[in-house]
């Protein structure tokens, strides 16, 4: 997982955190969460979420604060999109 800024201008404050994880899921690690998973969506059936990559809000060594975004097609574009919300 590549850790971010979702203000890179805080990247050069020496008390700021990194608060963005960026990841990639294969379609195989989705469906291997199972169905009480966060990637699973029970209102659809059997519908997992797509391959791709992934980004949520979460400081180093603590759980996500949400459910991930995505997916996206690349990490640049999964990084653009947390820095952009």
């Amino acid at each position: 997982m590549t850790q971010a800024y979702s203000d890179p201008a805080r990247e050069g404050d020496p008390y700021a955190l990194p608060n963005v994880e960026v990841f990639y899921m294969s379609t195989k690690e989705i469906e291997s969460y199972g169905k009480d998973s966060v990637w699973f969506h029970a209102d659809d059936g059997n519908c997992y979420d797509d391959e791709g990559w992934y980004w949520w809000s979460c400081f180093p060594g603590c759980l996500p604060d949400g459910d991930a975004s995505g997916p996206f097609d690349t990490e640049a574009d999964a990084l653009a999109d947390a820095q952009n919300a």
